[in-house]
């Protein structure tokens, strides 16, 4: 468990080559296997710039989705963006936010 939470196991196949060739740079850059997907997961789900950029490339580069829905998504994510600016809300704040209702209305 990490912080209360269960944790799920996360499994996909790949070829030996790749899986031998991942090990390889893993060890070059002293970084466990664990360790790297999940830092690699923190940043997709956090939305890290270089990850989202590097995805949606991806994307584009494969017809994972139409340009409209990229171009909608992108538009969608830069508004929740200046939405969290305009209130000047962090994710910590946000969580004090969630706390405090669940508190004061338990029911909920």
């Amino acid at each position: 468990m990490i912080y209360g939470q269960e944790l799920k196991k996360i499994v996909f196949e790949e070829s030996d080559k790749r899986h031998g060739d991942l090990k390889i740079r893993l060890h070059a850059d002293d970084l466990k296997q664990g360790e790297f997907f999940s830092l690699m997961i923190s940043g997709y789900i956090e939305r890290d710039e270089r990850i989202v950029n590097f995805v949606e490339e991806y994307k584009e580069n494969n017809d994972i989705q139409s340009k409209e829905k990229r171009a909608k998504s992108k538009k969608l994510y830069d508004q929740s963006g200046e939405v969290k600016d305009k209130f000047a809300l962090n994710e910590g704040e946000i969580k004090s936010i969630f706390d405090l209702l669940e508190k004061e209305c338990p029911e909920l």
